[in-house]
């Protein structure tokens, strides 16, 4: 009979999951990590649109274009922080530069992950870190409610802990909230905590490890008809242009209001009555 200790170490061998191997990241250039069981499969076609029909955020366009050419480049680069108003292209954004670098002939691999497998990031990096190719680690519609934990968990990205973030790593990170957290939750760590200051610098000084913040704004009525135009014209939509600026100002009144994903959505509203594929 084989001895106890042997026993048990095999039934924990085999209830342990195995050691994730790495992909092949030469099969593609966009991953989305799972965990239980961790895994990264590959995506082969991006959800995205043209850098070109980002209309309205040139300033945070160039900026993170730049900043994401340097790192691929090699160069030093930050940790991106995009927010503000919703349906402002955001994550297109990040998506279209991840785009627009490969367009370049620069190397880049693209990793969505999910704010719930925060806790598992350090795996992830674990696994990035041996790899020669370079990663852009994305997070999209970032945001922390109270009592949650899952923030302590994104310093390991953005900090590293010991070992330092890896140096073939960047994060970039899409929210709604300049400082990931409701303002009210903030307000109240102000009102009841003993200690009011430490507790808001806890709360809030995770999007200071952000190197760059770009902030996204609410776009203007001629912002919002400009980006209906890049659509008719990137998709051979051809509509008379009082028509379309009458019933584009008429779908954004039902709405009760403008963005490029009102935009968007009246677009494809329009190619579906004109029977044009997009």
């Amino acid at each position: 009979m084989s001895d106890p200790v042997e026993r048990i170490a095999a039934a924990l061998e085999r209830m342990s999951p195995a050691p994730l191997d790495a992909p092949d990241f030469g099969g593609a250039d966009a991953f989305v990590w799972h965990v239980s069981p961790d895994r990264l499969d590959p995506v082969a076609n991006v959800n995205r649109v043209d850098l070109e029909l980002l209309v309205g955020i040139d300033r945070s366009r160039n900026t993170l274009l730049e900043n994401t050419r340097q790192f691929a480049r090699g160069l030093p680069a930050n940790n991106a922080l995009l927010w503000g108003a919703r349906g402002m292209g955001k994550s297109s954004l990040v998506k279209a530069a991840h785009a627009a670098v490969l367009a370049e002939g620069l190397a880049l691999k693209i990793v969505e992950v999910q704010r719930e497998d925060l806790p598992s990031v350090g795996r992830l990096l674990n696994l990035l870190r041996a790899s020669d190719a370079r990663f852009l680690l994305f997070c999209d519609d970032l945001s922390f409610s109270h009592d949650d934990q899952h923030y302590k968990s994104l310093k390991a990205v953005l900090d590293g802990g010991i070992e330092g973030r890896p140096d073939n790593v960047v994060f970039y990170a899409t929210s709604n909230r300049r400082h990931l957290m409701p303002r009210d939750m903030i307000e109240n760590e102000r009102g009841s905590a003993i200690s009011p200051s430490e507790a808001v610098e806890e709360k809030v000084s995770l999007s200071d490890r952000f190197g760059l913040w770009l902030g996204f704004h609410p776009c203007t009525q001629d912002e919002y008809l400009e980006m209906i135009d890049g659509y008719c014209a990137a998709y051979d939509v051809v509509v008379e242009a009082d028509e379309l600026r009458a019933e584009a100002i008429e779908w954004q009144a039902t709405r009760g209001s403008r963005s490029g994903r009102v935009a968007w959505q009246f677009f494809v509203d329009l190619a579906g009555r004109k029977g044009i594929a997009i």
